[in-house]
């Protein structure tokens, strides 16, 4: 009984590590992020490309309303995978931090100073007794000095930095796919293509254009664009990725 009143202290408590050094609460947040949707950021020589699986649980449901991509900065963009309401606030955060910099130093925040001031900002949930850690995970794409900077952050505020990634829902499989597939001479068009490959790689070989989330920041124009649902059809018809039901499903919305 004792033994079971420590391991529910050490689960309990988000400042207490257990014996062998874990703190279960942030390993909780982790498994918070693999329930969300998957999202995937890959790196090229043209710039940065983040795709995800919006996955519309009811044809009730406004596409629009699913966010999971989001603009950070001009030359930032930000994808998230586990609790929409966490990614909110850290994007907001992230956001704000993006502002002060351009008032205080007049030029754009680097994207590795963005992603360490949020990951320092998501560190402190890991320390503080009555708060919990942020269940999700983000992906950091953007341009930093005229080169492609890609990072992670995770639920205990440890920053990554990638050639391509994929968090949340299926990451093992996409990871798989991602580094059997990745080609470091790739452009921009190759990174596009390759996260579609990657996200139609677990969701029976085809997808939906309003299913899916594209965007991409480019290194000659330093601009984050998000892509619409016309650009995101064409995109998976060029690829022979496009769901064959996409008409049965539209004509049953």
């Amino acid at each position: 009984m004792q033994g079971q009143a420590q391991q529910q202290a050490y689960d309990r408590g988000i400042t207490i590590f257990s014996p062998d050094g874990r703190l279960y609460q942030v390993e909780y947040a982790r498994e918070a992020v693999k329930r969300g949707t998957a999202s995937i950021g890959i790196r090229t020589n043209g710039g940065v490309v983040l795709a995800v699986d919006k996955r519309i649980p009811s044809p009730l449901l406004e596409d629009s309303s699913v966010e999971k991509i989001h603009k950070a900065d001009d030359h930032i963009g930000i994808a998230s995978a586990g609790h929409v309401a966490d990614a909110r606030q850290l994007i907001d955060f992230a956001r704000r931090q993006g502002q002060v910099n351009h008032l205080r130093y007049g030029e754009p925040i680097g994207v590795e100073t963005l992603t360490k001031t949020v990951t320092d900002h998501i560190q402190q949930y890991t320390q503080v007794g009555g708060a919990r850690p942020f269940g999700v995970a983000l992906i950091v794409g953007g341009i930093e000095n005229g080169e492609p900077r890609l990072f992670e952050t995770d639920p205990s505020g440890t920053p990554y930095e990638w050639k391509a990634l994929a968090v949340g829902a299926e990451r093992g499989e996409l990871q798989g796919y991602l580094e059997e597939n990745y080609d470091e001479e790739a452009d921009l068009d190759g990174g596009i293509a390759l996260a579609l490959d990657s996200l139609a790689s677990v969701n029976e070989g085809s997808l939906l254009p309003n299913e899916v989330g594209l965007a991409t920041v480019d290194v000659e124009t330093e601009s984050f664009e998000q892509f619409d649902y016309d650009q995101i059809e064409e995109y998976l018809v060029e690829n022979d990725l496009l769901d064959e039901g996409e008409g049965e499903d539209e004509d049953a919305e």
